[in-house]
């Protein structure tokens, strides 16, 4: 059985409120949100067929019933990935390590002027160039704590130096959970998710809400301790070819008190460009 499957559908069905598709509201329910005899009419699906595919007793759902249950539950692009992730899981294999191409490493010394580093499965830090390990600190920490996830939530002092926290805290979990579905059984990142789960309620709490969030771009509100409040945009860019490695770029807008900091960050460090040991998968 599935258990992360029946999770999210359940998650997702008690955020959609019978009114929003169409259903009288009236009435008390036990639980907020759909019943599962409801979406099963709604996706025009056999309530004990839903309740089958809920536990994960439907090994072969066809597109056209996993679009229906999409629709029903106003699910989004990523949503519907996630759902097609759990109910046709990743054959289990053991993952290849992860290492950053020549490429890649070329574009890193590029960027010069801004923050740029590779990010891979379970958000584990894999190259960074001088600037981003000025903003981060990558390379002051041990190869097992690069990693954003544990930098969020077990580093005290990422509290203060991301201004909206918690929405840091949240999507960071979410692309965590997105990861998860892809691959159910990667030990490394359990082991992940369980030591959080202990240390940080947050994360827990986060954790239990089954969302995910595939992280494109954004803004990150920083606070650095030698040069004060930064607004940076950022983009994540997936090279053709290697889907679970994404690049980072942060960006400055120009004129920007944020653009003068950045430089002032790009002056004061004289760190070296860094690219730690490979990560093993």
């Amino acid at each position: 059985m599935n258990h992360d499957l029946g999770e999210f559908l359940r998650s997702r069905r008690a955020r959609v409120r019978p009114d929003d598709v169409g259903l009288p509201g009236g009435g008390r329910r036990r639980v907020p949100g759909l019943r599962r005899e409801e979406l099963a009419m709604l996706a025009g699906v056999s309530v004990d067929y839903y309740m089958r595919l809920e536990q994960g007793r439907t090994p072969a759902v066809s597109d056209s019933v996993l679009d229906a249950v999409a629709r029903v539950l106003r699910l989004d692009d990523t949503e519907r990935a996630h759902l097609r992730n759990l109910v046709r899981p990743t054959p289990a294999r053991r993952p290849a390590p992860q290492r950053v191409r020549p490429g890649l490493r070329r574009l890193l010394e590029m960027a010069d002027d801004v923050p740029a580093f590779v990010m891979g499965r379970r958000a584990d830090i894999l190259a960074w160039n001088p600037l981003a390990d000025a903003l981060y600190g990558f390379g002051d920490l041990p190869p097992e704590d690069r990693n954003s996830a544990r930098h969020t939530f077990l580093r005290p002092e990422s509290r203060t130096f991301y201004r909206d926290w918690p929405t840091v805290a949240a999507d960071m979990v979410a692309f965590l959970r997105l990861d998860a579905g892809r691959y159910p059984d990667d030990a490394r990142l359990a082991a992940l998710v369980g030591e959080l789960s202990v240390k940080d309620e947050t994360f827990r709490k986060l954790w239990a809400q089954h969302k995910v969030l595939e992280k494109t771009h954004g803004t990150k509100l920083m606070r650095h301790p030698v040069v004060g409040d930064l607004d940076l945009d950022y983009e994540t860019l997936r090279p053709t070819g290697d889907p679970d490695v994404v690049l980072a770029l942060y960006t400055a807008r120009a004129g920007s008190p944020t653009e003068d900091r950045l430089k002032l960050l790009a002056s004061w460090s004289a760190v070296p460009s860094g690219t730690p040991s490979e990560q093993q998968a």
